[in-house]
């Protein structure tokens, strides 16, 4: 599903890349009141949206495998707020049942909130069939979400060789093409991440070819500064070189 932003309002703009749950810090181990899992798994089908969410926002932070078929089941809730907590929830619960319901939300929710928590879970799942949906939110999707589905592709890493070679032309398109400099940062990083699993072929070079093209022409010194670090997290010698010998000429 294509988005146009001009119709969505709720994640349209670069100052709105954060959700209401970014914010969320994870328990701490020092903590003395923690949620009780056995009452958040009964929470989650309590009839008020209030204790629903409460619980779904509970398994953000707490990992137990009970609580991933109810969350799943809350990614149809009328309330936005349950559904953008049911995903982050079964981000930190992933499950290959989750995937289809999570493509599900990111192709049909209007919200940007949920769509952006499908991505991050999707990504958690490490599954091969949350590669093109991923790709496809790259490519289509308001800011927000691209951004994330850029960094949810690195976990491409733990699916395989063809879901790596697969994702890094779109990351290519959107380091060279995306408008959202933080989109095209988050592509370089996960380009560099990708890199190290590739044997050197011609994969291997075009990706780094964009790197260097990015770290030597973006507009943006944020961008130019994450292409760096992943040319030297990659540590390709062209890609070494080409860094220093540009500082050497006071370039950057």
């Amino acid at each position: 599903m294509i988005y146009n932003e001009d119709q969505i309002t709720l994640l349209d703009t670069e100052e709105d890349l954060e959700s209401p749950l970014d914010q969320i810090k994870p328990l701490e181990e020092t903590e003395i009141v923690k949620p009780d899992p056995e009452l958040m798994l009964t929470l989650l089908t309590n009839p008020q949206p209030q204790q629903r969410m409460l619980a779904a926002r509970a398994f953000c932070d707490i990992t137990d495998a009970r609580a991933t078929p109810q969350l799943i089941q809350l990614l149809q809730d009328n309330c936005p707020l349950i559904r953008v907590s049911a995903a982050y929830g079964i981000g930190r619960n992933p499950s290959p049942e989750a995937v289809e319901p999570l493509i599900d939300r990111l192709n049909l929710d209007f919200n940007g909130y949920v769509r952006k928590g499908a991505v991050w879970a999707l990504g958690n799942c490490r599954d091969q069939r949350s590669l093109l949906p991923l790709t496809e939110a790259l490519k289509t999707d308001i800011p927000a979400v691209r951004l994330w589905a850029a960094s949810a592709l690195a976990q491409m890493t733990e699916v395989g060789y063809e879901a790596i070679i697969t994702a890094i032309p779109f990351l290519i398109e959107a380091l060279v093409q995306d408008p959202i400099a933080a989109v095209r940062s988050n592509s370089a990083w996960t380009i560099g991440q990708l890199c190290k699993e590739l044997p050197s072929n011609v994969v291997y070079a075009t990706a780094v070819d964009a790197l260097i093209q990015a770290f030597a022409e973006d507009q943006d010194l944020g961008v130019r500064e994450d292409t760096k670090a992943a040319l030297l997290g990659v540590g390709d010698p062209h890609g070494l070189q080409l860094i220093e010998t540009l500082e050497n000429e006071g370039w950057f």
